[in-house]
């Protein structure tokens, strides 16, 4: 669960040590450190800072080039420097945790502090610095003999950050944004669910009865209503018990929930259920140790859309490392029968947490921390087709970002709707947010460019123009419609193919009309060919007796450009013709000059001179007559006959 302990708990602890801290700051911190009190020991450590002027106005950022006046041996510096960095890292504030990874480099103290730069890499990577971090983190590697999990780490890290960077400039089509009013509070606001006109969420927001913050379910009627602790029976019994992550029975009269409390520097969790009785939710009642086992937490149920089966997280025997994904079958009174772990496909060694899963669709979302990612928790995706998981898909941003993201529900009344939880945007604590569903179906109709009907057995593929890698691909059928599921913004191609025909690469457009979830492409068609049959293009154009391409022309022959970009494999002559006015060598002349600047045009645009040869025929191929039967001039003759084409030599 991620910790919410906030700056006002740390005042208030403040004043009550206030003489201990000014005799020894750094005593103070090693001891809350020790603990696991990480928010207490950053306050210390930074105190013992300030003593050593070590802090000043301005954070030092991974560029930064300006020194503050320096108190105290190098040693101590050092080492007060790091331990900060080390209680920030430790409850995820790498904002504050970077610049003092930095000035233990600075201090020259990394023999002393060798994890410095790996961590220093982590945090420029969680504030998304993705070049500097990987920079510093290849020096690591370079640099370090030690443990070899935190090479291990390092090598992750940069992989994340190059997933990340890639990311960021292609993402997904999702829309989000952090939820406010009601929703936000100075705590950590997450584990979002809607049931009918409520909204159920947790909350650490301070709580007026008993003075504190502390994690609790809360309730939201309507749209904009005020939040209200969902009342459960026994609150109060134990002040320091904190619970939250609820999940709901189909009929809603069952809630189940995390319910955790510290003893020292150690917090227990477990899943607990409580029962609704004349609008009151009774007593909780611990789960059977198929689900909590002694001396282990499992935390964030999730109740299937049936009631039939339980998700949670667990860090129990039996699993691949760390926290994992296990599930639950529920008798008819909510109970847990049994207890599975859902494999090492689903699972890593490290953390997996808080999972959502669609009985129909048999599609499961979670977060992970042991893939490549944007760093922290990532969203992932795996489907179960009745036998076996696929391999889990991060869900990319900005689903996900540089921090942690956990808790995915879907909105009950808009199938484009659902909700997140994330600390992207705060230095401690997660936030709730909406987001929209952009992804589409890209779809349009093929038709033959001479008849303009709708041209079946055309393969379509949908094609990363980036990878080439080709992400689906389909044979029309009667329709001579196609499609394509678009979820990024990286830029896609469609490849058309068809025998006697030629290949078509038309780029997948941004947007268009759209209907619903669907883009709706412009027509496209597909030109007929056969080997030695010239096709005309129409519209080159010339001044009079010049061979000189005009401007309207060179646009015309980009399209012939295109043909054969995107047929790599064919060779064309490429012809221009006259009509009978003038001398044979005139015109023969005259014609191989125009059908020449043709070719130059289009060799200069890029294609093989070997690919394309210029042939002037001047008037010895007419296809309309000249003049009419009682001798008269015919211009419409002369004008279909003063013509450029080209033809396809032969297909390698």
């Amino acid at each position: 669960m991620k910790n919410t302990v906030l700056t006002t708990i740390l005042l208030l602890m403040a004043g009550a040590a206030s003489a201990q801290y000014k005799a020894d700051p750094k005593g103070m911190g090693d001891k809350a450190f020790a603990n696991k009190d990480y928010y207490e020991a950053a306050f210390y450590y930074r105190k013992a800072a300030e003593g050593l002027s070590l802090v000043t106005q301005q954070a030092i950022p991974y560029n930064a080039t300006g020194k503050s006046a320096k108190k105290g041996k190098p040693a101590d510096r050092a080492y007060v420097e790091y331990q900060l960095g080390e209680a920030y890292r430790m409850y995820e504030n790498y904002v504050e945790a970077e610049p003092w990874y930095y000035k233990v480099l600075n201090e020259n103290a990394e023999a002393q502090y060798p994890l410095a730069r790996l961590w220093y890499g982590v945090c420029l990577r969680a504030n998304q610095h993705f070049d500097e971090a990987i920079k510093q983190l290849e020096q690591f590697k370079l640099g370090y003999n030690g443990d070899a999990k935190y090479t291990a780490i390092a090598e992750k890290e940069v992989a994340n950050c190059k997933f990340a960077k890639e990311q960021y400039q292609y993402p997904i089509l999702i829309e989000v944004s952090k939820m406010k009013g009601g929703w936000y509070s100075d705590g950590s606001d997450y584990s979002m669910v809607k049931r009918d006109a409520n909204s159920y969420f947790t909350s650490s927001r301070f709580v007026k009865d008993e003075k504190v913050h502390l994690n609790r379910v809360y309730m939201i009627s309507g749209k904009d209503g005020e939040p209200a602790i969902v009342k459960l029976k026994g609150d109060g019994k134990e002040k320091e018990v904190e619970y939250g992550t609820p999940s709901f029975s189909p009929n809603g009269e069952r809630m189940y929930f995390t319910r955790w409390y510290k003893v020292g520097s150690k917090t227990f969790h477990a899943i607990y259920c409580t029962e609704l009785s004349n609008n009151e939710w009774k007593e909780p009642v611990k789960l059977n140790s198929n689900v909590n086992s002694e001396g282990f937490n499992s935390i964030q149920p999730f109740i299937t859309a049936d009631g039939k089966r339980m998700y949670f997280a667990s860090n129990k025997s039996g699993g691949q490392g760390g926290q994992d994904i296990w599930y639950s079958d529920l008798d008819a009174s909510g109970s847990p029968v049994n207890s599975i772990n859902m494999g090492s496909t689903i699972n890593t060694a490290q953390d997996e947490q808080a999972p959502y899963y669609d009985v129909t669709s048999k599609r499961l979302i979670y977060s992970s921390k042991g893939y490549t990612g944007l760093g922290g928790f990532d969203f992932f995706e795996a489907m179960y087709d009745g036998e076996k998981w696929s391999t889990p898909v991060n869900m990319g941003y900005p689903m996900n970002s540089a921090k942690d993201d956990l808790y995915y529900t879907p909105d009950p009344t808009d199938a484009n709707k659902f909700y997140i939880s994330s600390d992207r945007e705060s230095d401690c604590c997660l936030n709730l947010f909406e987001a929209f569903d952009r992804r589409h179906v890209l779809t349009g109709l093929v038709v033959d460019c001479d008849t303009r009907k709708a041209l079946p057995g055309v393969k379509v593929s949908f094609v990363d123009s980036l990878s080439k890698q080709t992400i689906k691909s389909m044979v029309l059928g009667a329709s001579a419609t196609y499609n394509f599921e678009v979820k990024t913004k990286r830029p896609y191609n469609l490849v058309l193919e068809k025998s006697g025909y030629f290949t078509k690469i038309v780029p997948v457009p941004a947007e268009g009309k759209m209907s619903n979830d669907t883009l709706f492409n412009p027509e496209i068609c597909l030109q007929a060919f056969k080997v030695d049959k010239p096709i005309v293009i129409k519209n080159v154009l010339y001044d009079y007796n010049k061979a000189t391409l005009r401007p309207e022309s060179k646009i015309v022959l980009n399209d012939v450009v295109k043909i054969l970009n995107d047929n790599p494999k064919i060779k064309i002559e490429l012809a221009a013709h006259t009509d009978s006015i003038g001398s044979d060598k005139y015109n023969n002349k005259l014609s191989q000059a125009r059908a020449q600047a043709c070719v130059d045009y289009i060799v200069a645009s890029g294609i093989n001179e070997s690919r394309i040869y210029a042939k002037g025929y001047g008037k010895r191929r007419p296809i309309a007559p000249n003049s009419l039967p009682n001798g008269k001039d015919n211009p419409e003759g002369r004008q279909l006959n003063r013509r450029t084409e080209f033809t396809v030599l032969k297909l390698e």
